[in-house]
């Protein structure tokens, strides 16, 4: 190519006009021209070799970023086995082109749907941070290229994601997600490894059934609540039933006493016309209004024969029950 410049320098500087106009005599006009034709090719070749060293030296260094390495592609020799670090590195120009590759760990994320053991259709997402080897990244370059992770990544997570998920029922798949995750971790590590891929974490980020599966867990998360609702109204019944038991025989109790009490000493039901009759009279004496009753009626006449008369109905009806 700077050979080429040369010889067109050269065409133009022949194709400048020479001197010898009408009063320049015959013998000056070629020594001119033939010295402006040196001094143009001498430029033109200053230029190049200028080009030419600005070129190689611009194209003969290259800057590796932080968290970057870099691998070299001679067109002679191939791929260069050397792995150039972070900082400034020298090349060959044009026979050498430096290939970088960012080493820092990067997220992919993938959603797939497989089947579960039990046959249940389930939606698993699974993110991975992963970076390349930087050890061999001249083999991966050579194999996979620089866009590694959209060759094998897919692929890989999808497998190891539905090989994994096949061993577990539905409900495993929630109550041991850790040891799904890591079971995934473990098989894509192991598939990433003959790659010289490297992984950081393997994390699951969404998991999903069938809405068949989520209505059935449904229902059945209602049926086990109205079990257990069905059970407390049970025992409620039981223990409402044993408080009702437990007051008639009390009741029952409560009346037996009464009556031997009465049988034994007819005392008592005076004593209770007393209470009865207190009571009534803190009733009327509240009442704003004028009441005008018997007495007996009311249980009032303490003073009075009735408690005589209820003597004689006593023992006239344990007469009675004697006939």
């Amino acid at each position: 190519m700077a050979q080429k410049f040369k010889d067109a320098f050269q065409k133009m500087a022949q194709n400048l006009p020479k001197g010898g106009g009408a009063g320049g005599g015959a013998g000056g006009g070629p020594g001119r021209g033939s010295g402006a034709a040196a001094a143009a090719s001498r430029a033109a070749g200053s230029l190049l070799v200028a080009g030419g060293l600005g070129y190689g030296a611009y194209n003969s260094i290259f800057t590796v970023d932080g968290g970057h390495r870099a691998v070299v592609f001679n067109r002679l020799l191939g791929m260069k086995s050397q792995i150039y670090n972070e900082g400034l590195n020298f090349n060959i120009p044009w026979f050498e082109r430096p290939i970088v590759y960012d080493i820092r760990t990067r997220p992919v994320n993938l959603q797939t749907l497989t089947g579960s053991k039990d046959l249940q259709m389930v939606t698993i997402g699974v993110r991975v941070l992963h970076k390349p080897d930087p050890g061999h990244l001249v083999w991966i370059y050579r194999h996979l290229g620089k866009n590694y992770d959209e060759r094998i990544l897919p692929s890989l997570m999808n497998e190891c994601a539905k090989a994994v998920v096949a061993r577990y029922n539905a409900n495993e798949l929630l109550t041991k997600r850790e040891e799904v995750s890591a079971s995934i971790s473990r098989e894509l590590s192991a598939r990433c490894a003959g790659f010289h891929v490297l992984l950081e974490d393997v994390a699951i980020t969404h998991l999903a059934f069938s809405p068949e599966y989520a209505k059935a867990v449904e229902g059945k998360q209602v049926a086990q609540q109205d079990a257990e609702r069905a059970k407390y109204i049970v025992l409620g019944a039981i223990q409402e039933k044993k408080t009702i038991i437990t007051k008639a025989r009390g009741e029952a109790e409560s009346a037996e006493l009464i009556g031997t009490a009465v049988k034994r000493n007819p005392g008592f039901m005076k004593l209770r016309r007393i209470d009865a009759a207190k009571d009534i009279a803190d009733i009327v004496a509240g009442s704003g209004n004028k009441i005008y009753l018997n007495a007996d009626s009311l249980l009032l006449n303490l003073l009075g024969d009735a408690d005589d008369k209820f003597t004689k109905s006593v023992h006239g009806e344990r007469g009675f029950f004697r006939r």
